[in-house]
């Protein structure tokens, strides 16, 4: 008589009914688990491994716009407007540069200069500055939003380190500039971005020098190229 077994339980039963050693038996059943375990497996889609990021920046390009406020240690505290440029070398490291335009005004002055008005401190104690950066930018962590239980969307904090030139008349020197950061990330191109930057710079106010820390805090918006990254 010829019997057919096709599936693991079938060919456990035909090893018993030819009178198969007890490990061998053993070995089938076993067998017989795995195959079972893995068609599980595969069927309720438990799959296990690394995923894909939900945004990438690696060898794109990235526009943003920006604005805040300045607060000065010489002057007060003022509006700025700007954007910014930066390449991304990997998901970690990016290069900036960045233009930011703003008003050098100082109501200590202006307040002796309307005391005093035979004596002038300034020129013009309300005038127009750019700054001109260049940073290294290293994202050093980031994580997942859930919004409101529905779609989920990127986010990192980011270091940055650099230099430029204060272009206004009392600054002397190179910029150095250092901050902390941080960017949300929305869709595939699409990011709003916090940053916060100290500006340490030498300048001269009424015939004196000073060593000046000035803080910036912006507010922007950034668009990523090519747009399907």
């Amino acid at each position: 008589m010829r019997v057919r077994f096709g599936t693991c339980r079938g060919a456990a039963l035909a090893a018993a009914m030819v009178g198969v050693a007890t490990l061998a038996t053993s070995e089938t059943r076993a067998q017989c688990v795995d195959e079972e375990l893995k068609r599980e497996l595969v069927g309720g889609r438990h799959y296990r491994g690394v995923q894909e990021r939900l945004f990438t920046k690696t060898f794109r390009h990235e526009l943003s716009a920006m604005g805040g406020v300045m607060a000065a240690d010489l002057y007060s505290s003022r509006w700025l407007a700007g954007g910014a440029y930066t390449f991304h070398f990997s998901e970690d490291l990016g290069l900036e540069a960045s233009v930011q335009l703003t008003r050098f005004r100082s109501e200590v002055t202006d307040s002796y200069e309307r005391r005093y008005p035979q004596i002038q401190v300034l020129d013009n104690p309300d005038k127009p500055g750019t700054l001109y950066f260049g940073h290294l930018v290293w994202s050093f962590a980031y994580g997942k939003l859930r919004w409101l239980g529905g779609g989920v969307s990127r986010f990192d904090f980011n270091l940055a380190l650099g230099a430029g030139v204060t272009d206004d008349s009392t600054s002397r020197g190179v910029t150095g500039s250092g901050g902390i950061g941080t960017k949300f990330f929305f869709g595939q191109w699409f990011a709003l971005r916090l940053d916060v930057r100290d500006h340490v710079l030498r300048e001269v106010l009424v015939g004196d020098e000073h060593l000046v820390n000035d803080v910036l805090v912006t507010l922007g918006a950034s668009v990523f190229f090519p747009f399907g990254g």
